[in-house]
């Protein structure tokens, strides 16, 4: 059995702000925004949008291209569904219920078990390898969605311009199936997955956890907003992403020369390219869309996937690699053939 990406689909919030129009409102310019992230601009949800709103119309044209591939209906697709995954650190309700469940219940998929992965950039990665597994147990469950769902903009400091020039809004999402193809050549072929929790402190949301939660008749001056340790970042998301590509290639007895893109977690095009130099890898084997949606999490790889797919930009038989690293702090790949 393989467990294939047979259609893929994006949400985008229609407001774009630009690297200019955020120095408007912060002491900040294009040229400092660039050189140090290679970001040109950024996608911001209306207040009425939360993260299942983006993640619905991700997964509703996810169903659009399905329809259009296997030939069944909308209906019958959203029956077929086994499970429904989403990764976000920016969900609905805080703990419960899962911005999932309320996708669900969106979707109508009344088959689906339902749940959120919390694993910050690393999400949608991490969900790929869990739908595999959660498929992989019963030969009679056959398809799953994952989304990657963020709202950053509703948890970044306005006022720190070192961090919120960085966040964006969006959600992507796959819709993965498991088939008869030889799983050594179609699909899923491996994934790595890790964390260093020692590292927790260096991307954080302080407020609102058991551990300092929100207190009556307190006087809030910020919101539950992210801190971020750019430095600390930095260096350890370098280290992650030289290091899991070299282990992907090792474990499955390939080259470089073999994969036809690395699409990369979408945080910092400096990270991509100092990664790339160190191993030797040409920049153009990458795939970057961060100079107009800037870092949106768990959802910049499956947002790249789409726009890859969607512009014929990748084929059936390609050999891709996704790398990710994030908060906790996380990091992996996986390995797919298209």
């Amino acid at each position: 059995m393989a467990f294939e990406i047979i259609a893929t689909g994006k949400a985008i919030p229609p407001n774009r702000v630009s690297n200019d129009e955020l120095a408007q409102r912060i002491d900040t310019n294009d040229e400092w925004i660039r050189s140090h992230s290679g970001i040109g601009a950024r996608h911001i949800a209306d207040e009425s949008i939360a993260s299942s709103d983006l993640a619905l119309e991700a997964a509703q044209q996810v169903l659009s291209m399905a329809v259009e591939k296997t030939g069944e209906t909308a209906e019958e697709l959203i029956l077929s569904l086994d499970l429904i995954i989403i990764a976000t650190v920016t969900p609905d309700y805080y703990g419960t219920p899962s911005t999932a469940c309320l996708v669900q219940a969106k979707l109508g998929a009344k088959n689906a078990a339902a749940l959120d992965i919390t694993a910050g950039c690393s999400g949608f990665i991490y969900g790929l390898e869990f739908a595999a597994g959660y498929l992989s147990l019963n030969p009679a469950r056959k398809r799953a969605l994952v989304i990657g769902s963020e709202i950053l903009t509703r948890v970044t400091n306005w006022e720190d311009r070192s961090t919120c020039v960085l966040f964006g809004d969006g959600s992507g999402a796959v819709l993965v199936e498991q088939t008869g193809a030889d799983a050594g050549k179609r699909g899923l072929l491996r994934t790595i997955l890790g964390a260093d929790g020692t590292g927790a402190e260096s991307i954080i949301n302080r407020r609102g956890g058991s551990r300092q939660p929100f207190k009556k008749g307190e006087t809030v001056e910020f919101p539950s907003v992210l801190e971020m340790d750019g430095r600390a970042v930095y260096n350890f998301a370098v280290k992650a992403v030289t290091g899991t590509i070299e282990k992907l290639l090792a474990e499955q007895g390939i080259t470089v020369d073999q994969v036809d893109r690395i699409v990369p977690h979408q945080a910092n095009a400096r990270i991509v390219q100092a990664a790339g130099k160190r191993l030797g890898i040409p920049d153009e084997k990458f795939f970057l869309n961060i100079e107009e949606y800037a870092n949106t999490s768990s959802a910049s790889i499956p947002i790249a996937l789409d726009e890859l797919n969607r512009d014929g930009k990748i084929k059936k038989g390609d050999l891709i690699m996704t790398i990710g690293f994030g908060a906790g702090l996380t990091f992996g790949g996986n390995l797919i053939v298209w």
